[in-house]
């Protein structure tokens, strides 16, 4: 039962960068699948999300290819969240990852600027 669930993970990947693929490695580690969320927020705030979701979903798919045609990782788009919210326990876990140091200071924020 428990291998057809996935990892959830919510975000803007704007762009999808080397911390967002250690972030995903850890679940994919464990023999986990992973759900890549992708937020559709670019018209709402184009200055800090200058790519549209396809665009991001598209990269992604690109990117995790090997493990998407292997049924390991599914990437979907979403509407912009403004929270992530649980009442009570349903049958999931929520799960942090820290990362190193060097992982921790990848910033997309960054790479947007350098692409500039």
């Amino acid at each position: 039962m428990h291998n057809s669930r996935y990892s959830l993970f919510v975000g803007r990947y704007q762009p999808f960068h080397g911390g967002h693929k250690w972030l995903i490695q850890q679940r994919l580690d464990k023999g986990k699948k992973v759900c890549i969320a992708i937020m559709d927020i670019h018209d709402l705030e184009p200055e800090k999300n200058p790519y549209p979701a396809n665009e991001v979903k598209e990269n992604i798919d690109n990117q995790l290819n090997t493990e998407i045609i292997a049924g390991k990782v599914k990437t979907i788009i979403i509407p912009p969240i403004e929270s992530v919210n649980y009442g009570r326990t349903v049958g999931y876990d929520i799960i942090e990852h820290v990362p190193p140091q060097n992982i921790k200071e990848i910033s997309a924020t960054k790479i947007r600027n350098k692409q500039k």
